[in-house]
């Protein structure tokens, strides 16, 4: 039997387009649909160029567009989406398409962050999670074979910055440490989960789960990124802690969408929600442990990129 046939939706798009380039490069024909738009956008045309020399399949066609999904859907196997956190509920005609197509033995859809089931940051974040949730919940109502893929923090988010907020790269003389420090969160590079996320597409150990990503090397707390860091530039940072009662006021100090990054960092350096429950007994599994063989980046090896 051969490899399964993959649709990228959102393959311009930051993480979309290292998946399409993880799914070539396991040999999954892979398609991506393409929005007429995208031609004529420079850095999307030049991702496009590239996907389609590596011998991607382009489709024209849209989550707006129905007959462009159906038609999308009866050339391939397995669907990935991939569109940013806002469009995830432009998902829907995409559900109702693959239950009307019948066909597709798989759908992973736009996630790819904390598990919007488990997170604890009771409606302060906008629905940015329940959006998230509402259409796991539409998946899962239809019967439609799913993985959802649970990375929790990319490398390129808070992580350059030492998780300084406002800052570009990581201090040298002076830190600022959310809570007591301790509380341990998750970061994966976009490439990794990339690849992590192409591993589980024919991988009946995956089906109807949610694959997390808690590779050893990249879980860590904020007291051990600052260690780590120290021992790099070979030098201690002056550091000063904020608890969590001064975090919620921050938050409420700082309007939408400015406090977002400030949540985040409550959401998993406060409340735990990257690492507080058991994976095996929510009924979940975890990458690194499905897949040994596929290398990763860890977060020593990401911070000296930085130095």
């Amino acid at each position: 039997m051969g490899k399964s046939r993959i649709l990228i939706v959102g393959a311009t798009g930051n993480l979309g387009f290292h998946i399409a380039k993880a799914s070539l490069d396991a040999g999954h024909p892979t398609f991506a649909l393409v929005r007429d738009s995208a031609f004529s956008l420079p850095h999307k045309f030049h991702k496009l160029q590239s996907l389609s020399n590596a011998g991607a399949t382009l489709l024209k066609g849209s989550l707006q567009d129905e007959l462009s999904l159906l038609e999308a859907l009866k050339l391939v196997d397995v669907v990935i989406c991939a569109v940013p956190a806002k469009h995830v509920l432009d998902q829907r005609l995409l559900v109702q398409s693959i239950k009307q197509a019948g066909s597709i033995k798989r759908f992973i859809p736009s996630e790819f962050g904390v598990d919007p089931d488990k997170v604890q940051i009771s409606n302060m974040d906008k629905n940015f999670y329940s959006r998230k949730a509402e259409t796991r919940r539409l998946i899962e109502a239809e019967g439609i074979p799913y993985t959802y893929i649970s990375c929790n923090f990319f490398m390129s988010y808070l992580l350059p910055s030492l998780v300084q907020p406002g800052l570009k790269a990581p201090p040298r003389d002076k830190v600022t440490i959310f809570g007591d420090g301790n509380v341990k969160g998750v970061f994966v590079k976009e490439s990794d989960v990339a690849n992590f996320t192409i591993a589980t597409v024919d991988d009946p150990r995956t089906l109807n789960k949610v694959m997390y990503m808690r590779p050893p090397g990249n879980v860590s707390s904020m007291n051990e990124l600052v260690e780590t860091w120290e021992n790099k530039i070979g030098k201690k940072l002056g550091k000063s802690y904020i608890e969590e009662e001064e975090l919620l006021k921050k938050i409420e100090e700082n309007p939408y969408p400015e406090n977002m990054n400030l949540i985040f960092i409550y959401s998993a350096f406060i409340k735990g929600d990257h690492t507080y429950f058991d994976i095996e007994s929510s009924g979940g599994v975890e990458g690194t442990e499905l897949y040994p063989h596929l290398r990763y980046t860890t977060i020593a090896e990401h911070l000296d990129t930085l130095l």
